[in-house]
C-alpha cells in the first residue's frame, strides 16, 4: 500500500485511502458494523431519552437560573452518554483498522475475524489511553485557570473570570503541544503491545524533532475527514428536517427535545454512511504516520522489506516469522 521508504504527506493520505480500496470488504465491513451499532444506540437514546428533554430554557433570556441549570444538566447528561457510546465504538474501530493497516503495509490481507482477534486483547488499555489523554489536557487547563477561579470564589467574579480566561490560553497551547506529541501512542500500544504509559513515552520519542510535521499531517487529515463527513451527512440532515414536519423549526429554535423519530432515523443513516467512510481514513493516517516516523528514526523500512520478502533483502525480520510480522513487531 505504501513505498517502503520515508513517506510524504500525500503518500500517507493516499496510503490510507488505498488500504480502504484494496481491502474494502474488511475495512468497510468493520467501520459499517461499528457505525451501525453506535448510531442505532444513539438513535434509541435520542428517541426515548432526549425526546423528553426540554432545552428551550437555554435560549430563553427570561428563564430562571433553576430552569437553565436543569436544562443544561439534562443536555449534558444525554450528550455525555451519546458521546461515550461514540467514543467506545470509535476505539473498537480504530483498534481493528490499525491491525488491518499494519498487515496492508506488507501487502497481506486480513479478515475481520483476524483483526478482532489481534485487537481484542488491547482494547481495555486503548480505552484507558483514550480517556487519559484528554484528562491530562483538562488538568493542565484547570491548573492554569485555578488562580482566576480562586479570585472568583473570593468574591470578585468579573476579575476572576478574566484571569481564568487569560490562564486558559497558555494551558490550551501546552495541551495541544502534548496531544500532538502523544498522538502516536494509540498505534504504539496496538502494534508494539506496550502499556499505556510506555505507549505515551514511545509516541513522545517518535514525534521528537518532528512536531510540526506530525501536527500538520494530523490537522490536514482532520480537515479532509470533516469535509468528507460534512458532504455526506449534510444532505441527510436537511432531508431529515424536511421529512419530520416541524423538524426545521425545532432545529432553528435549538430544542432537540421535540424532534421526531423520522429526524433521528434519517440523520442517523447519514451518520452511519459518514462514519463508515471517515473512520478508516482517520485510523489509516494515524497508523501510517506511526510507520513513517519509525522508518525515519529506526530504519523500519528495512525490516518491513525483509518481512515482505522484497528482492534484495535476505531473510526475514530478526527472530520473527515473515507471515506474522507487523510494523510493530
Amino acid at each position: 500500500m505504501i513505498p517502503l521508504r520515508p513517506l510524504g504527506v500525500g503518500e500517507i493520505l493516499d496510503g490510507a485511502v488505498s488500504t480502504m480500496r484494496a481491502h474494502w470488504r474488511t475495512v468497510l465491513g468493520i467501520s459499517l458494523i461499528v457505525a451501525l451499532i453506535i448510531q442505532t444506540t444513539v438513535v434509541l437514546l435520542q428517541g426515548f431519552v432526549l425526546k423528553g428533554v426540554d432545552t428551550t430554557a437555554l435560549n430563553d433570556p427570561n428563564a430562571s437560573v433553576q430552569d437553565v441549570l436543569k436544562a443544561l444538566r439534562s443536555s449534558l447528561i444525554t450528550g455525555g452518554v451519546a458521546g461515550l457510546i461514540e467514543l467506545l465504538g470509535t476505539i473498537v474501530a480504530t483498534a481493528m483498522l490499525t491491525m488491518v493497516v499494519s498487515r496492508a503495509v506488507l501487502g497481506r490481507p486480513v479478515t475481520t475475524g483476524e483483526a478482532w482477534q489481534d485487537a481484542a486483547p488491547r482494547l481495555l488499555r486503548l480505552l484507558g489511553l483514550t480517556l487519559l489523554l484528554p484528562l491530562i489536557a483538562l488538568v493542565i487547563m484547570g491548573v492554569c485557570a485555578l488562580p482566576g477561579i480562586l479570585v472568583a470564589i473570593a468574591g470578585s467574579g468579573v476579575t476572576g473570570g478574566g484571569i481564568a480566561a487569560i490562564g486558559i490560553l497558555p494551558g490550551a497551547v501546552v495541551s495541544i503541544w502534548l496531544m500532538v506529541r502523544f498522538s502516536l501512542a494509540s498505534p504504539a500500544l496496538m502494534l508494539e503491545k506496550q502499556g499505556i504509559f510506555k505507549s505515551i513515552a514511545r509516541s513522545a520519542k517518535l514525534v521528537r524533532g518532528s512536531w510540526w510535521r506530525v501536527f500538520g499531517v494530523q490537522a490536514l487529515a482532520a480537515i479532509l475527514v470533516s469535509i468528507v463527513a460534512g458532504i455526506i451527512t449534510l444532505p441527510f440532515s436537511f432531508l431529515a428536517m424536511a421529512l419530520s414536519g416541524d423538524g426545521g423549526t425545532n432545529f432553528l429554535s435549538g430544542n432537540p427535545g421535540t424532534y421526531g423519530w423520522t429526524y433521528f432515523v434519517v440523520s442517523g443513516i447519514g451518520s452511519v454512511i459518514g462514519s463508515t467512510i471517515t473512520l478508516p481514513i482517520s485510523a489509516g493516517v494515524t497508523a501510517l504516520l506511526y510507520v513513517d516516523r519509525r522508518i525515519r528514526r529506526e530504519g523500519l523500512d528495512i525490516e518491513l522489506a525483509r518481512a515482505a520478502n522484497v528482492p534484495g533483502y535476505a531473510g526475514t525480520s530478526a527472530g520473527t516469522p515473515a507471515d506474522s510480522t507487523t510494523p510493530g513487531g
